[in-house]
């Protein structure tokens, strides 16, 4: 059992308690009634502030309504009246731009183009809203006289702009020097590069807004104008140049070269002016004197002006072609910034027809005057297309890039015009080697003295024009192969077939020389001829590269040469056995030193006496007249024909030294062996 104190002090703790949770319970009660009222307060408050926003929403929103429509009918007013003024403007650009349009694009190219804007917009605008107007007329009209007069600026820009390049500029542009170091790329400007904009614009406006392609038209005729004149001012200052310094380059590149001494001179296009003239004087003299019954006079003075004037058109030729691929690469260039991609081609093409059918044409006219002078026997025509010839072949890689992307028929200009003067080249070159052959044997056309006949000369003078355009010259000739082995045409080939021409053109001049020969009564002379004629054409061969070129098919032409060299000189020398068969023992009886000779004994050796002074004496009188050009021959046939000739006398003499057959010995022993050896020295002297 609980004891009963711990139970009253349980009961007082628990009694506390109780209170305590008694006087908490009525602070929460009353904590309680307080929040009710004053929630009851706060929802009073919220009830009348919700009544009061009611009254606000119900009086403003529709004010707003009628402020939200009153603003849109502002706006829509405003949007209206800037639809009226945006249209109204479109009737009055006709107005607006008149003056402008009137006074045109000239120095104002861009506030021109804005009208023309104007007026296209407006044009625009009639047709979409109100096709039927009069106004679209106007408009209409008022934009194709704009276009008209851009397209007139366009051409008067051109015209106006569009200059020939100067000589000198072209010159330096083909000038060619590589080796001097110092020299800048010459560039051509066509146009200011202010007008190069203004066209520039206008091409490019005509093609986007105009619709018009007419302007690409007027583009090519003025700068296909422009280039023809840039050409044949080219050519106006080769004639006005001085042909005598055969150079004709301007003062930029020849100051560049006095500045750099030690630099080679540039590599022109050209060959050297005179060289192929002096050949073909000489063959023209030769073709008048062998094949027209006349003698050519030895005087080439009334030539050498004309042959001036055909040297500088050569060469202005040659050069107008180099020209022509420098200038129409520049205006490629020109076009591309003017013409659109897809007609630049076809514009190019007709811009450089008139230039390139003048060239065409020049260089037919040259194959014409060739043909003619071939028909006239006049075989030196060749050499005037050899030069040309040889350019027109280094060129044509450039001809062909800078046509590239024209007409068939303009590609193969450059080809036919080669073609041609391959075959008239080819033509030339047989029949000249035919003339060798059977040029005829004239009596009155023969040296007198044996030297060198002028057949010869001019054969190798021709020959030697060959070694410059050996390329070209093989090429002429392989044009005209129809065998399998031409259709692989090499360089290889085209030297073997210059080497078989050169040698049947020796070959012809060998026999038509043989021929020639039995003009000669005397057959010394004869073979005097034949040697000197063989000599030169052996020295000349020696001295230039045509030894080389025989040798390709003939390996053994120099040992022939000396050969046949060799046989005329023993021809030559039969002709003083004669002379030596007086003082040879031949059919002489031995006679003794002191002997009495019988009267027969001693005409027998006054005979040998008188046949060999008479016949040493008339040898020399008419040996001594011919000729041996060739120092080095000339002295070795003396030499040979004094040992020969002395030794034999000598021993003749001391047989009958001591022999008494005359009462006058002074008037057979004439010649001591002295006199006679220089007798002798002074054959193939005419100046003896």
């Amino acid at each position: 059992m609980i004891p009963t104190q711990d139970a009253s002090a349980r009961k007082t703790e628990i009694d506390e308690k109780l209170k305590q949770e008694q006087d908490t319970l009525s602070f929460i009660r009353e904590n309680l009634e307080k929040s009710d009222q004053l929630t009851k307060g706060m929802v009073s408050i919220l009830s009348s502030f919700e009544s009061r926003l009611m009254q606000l929403e119900n009086s403003i929103i529709p004010v707003h309504k009628q402020t939200e429509n009153l603003q849109r009918l502002q706006d829509n007013v405003d949007k209206t009246l800037s639809c009226m003024d945006h249209v109204i403007s479109y009737y009055h650009v006709a107005k607006d731009t008149d003056k402008i349009i009137k006074e045109g694009p000239s120095g104002r190219l861009d506030e021109y183009l804005a009208c023309i804007a104007k007026i296209q917009k407006a044009v625009e605008y009639f047709q979409d809203n109100n096709p039927d107007s009069p106004e679209l007329n106007t408009v209409k009209a008022r934009f194709e006289k704009g276009k008209e007069l851009l397209e007139a600026e366009f051409h008067s820009l051109l015209t106006r702009y569009s200059k020939p390049v100067p000589p000198i500029l072209i010159l330096d542009l083909i000038g060619g020097d590589d080796e001097l170091e110092t020299q800048e790329e010459v560039t051509l400007d066509h146009l200011p590069e202010s007008v190069l904009q203004d066209v520039i614009c206008i091409s490019s406006w005509l093609v986007e807004y105009g619709r018009n392609q007419d302007f690409m038209s007027v583009y090519f005729q003025i700068r296909s104008s422009q280039l023809d004149r840039s050409l044949k001012s080219l050519k106006e200052h080769f004639r006005k140049s001085s042909a005598s310094s055969g150079v004709l380059y301007s003062p930029a590149v020849q100051n560049k070269r006095k500045d750099t001494p030690t630099k080679k001179p540039p590599k022109r296009p050209v060959f050297i002016p005179g060289t192929i003239r002096k050949a073909q004087n000489l063959l023209k003299q030769y073709s008048q004197h062998g094949l027209d019954g006349k003698k050519g006079g030895s005087n080439l003075t009334p030539m050498e002006g004309k042959d001036d004037v055909l040297d500088i058109e050569i060469d202005s030729y040659i050069h107008c072609i180099s020209a022509f691929v420098k200038l129409a690469q520049s205006e490629y260039q020109l076009l591309t910034d003017i013409i659109p991609e897809h007609h630049q081609k076809k514009t190019f093409d007709s811009l450089i027809q008139e230039a390139l059918d003048n060239l065409m044409l020049e260089g037919d006219n040259i194959v014409s005057a060739a043909r003619r002078a071939i028909m006239r026997h006049d075989y030196s025509a060749v050499l005037t297309i050899f030069p040309i010839l040889k350019h027109l072949k280094q060129t044509k890689p450039e001809f062909d890039q800078v046509l590239q992307g024209t007409a068939a028929s303009t590609k193969n200009k450059l080809p036919s015009l080669i073609t041609s003067m391959e075959a008239i080249g080819a033509k030339a070159l047989e029949e000249f080697a035919d003339s060798i052959k059977n040029d005829p044997d004239k009596e009155y056309n023969m040296p007198k003295d044996g030297t060198v006949h002028e057949l010869t000369s001019n054969a190798i003078l021709f020959l030697q024009q060959l070694l410059d355009f050996q390329e070209t010259a093989g090429a002429m000739l392989a044009s005209q192969e129809t065998s399998s082995s031409a259709s692989s045409y090499s360089s290889e080939f085209s030297r073997r077939l210059l080497s078989t021409y050169i040698c049947k053109v020796l070959g012809n001049l060998q026999l038509n020389l043989l021929s020639k020969s039995k003009v000669y009564e005397d057959t010394a002379l004869s073979a005097i001829f034949l040697h000197n004629n063989y000599n030169y054409t052996l020295k000349s061969l020696e001295k230039s590269e045509l030894i080389q070129l025989v040798s390709v098919t003939q390996r053994k032409a120099e040992t022939q040469y000396r050969e046949l060299i060799e046989q005329q000189i023993q021809s030559y020398q039969r002709s003083w056995l004669k002379v030596i068969e007086y003082i040879t023992d031949r059919n002489m009886p031995v006679f003794q030193p002191g002997a009495k000779l019988k009267d027969k004994e001693r005409q027998m050796i006054k005979d040998k006496f008188k046949g060999f002074n008479d016949g040493l004496e008339e040898l020399c009188k008419i040996q001594k007249v011919w000729a041996i050009p060739d120092k080095d021959q000339r002295d070795a046939i003396r030499q040979a024909q004094k040992r020969m000739i002395t030794q034999a006398y000598r021993a003749f003499l001391q047989r009958y030294t001591n022999i008494s057959f005359t009462k006058n010995p002074e008037k057979y022993y004439k010649y001591r062996p002295e006199q006679v050896e220089a007798m002798i020295e002074r054959l193939f002297d005419t100046s003896a």
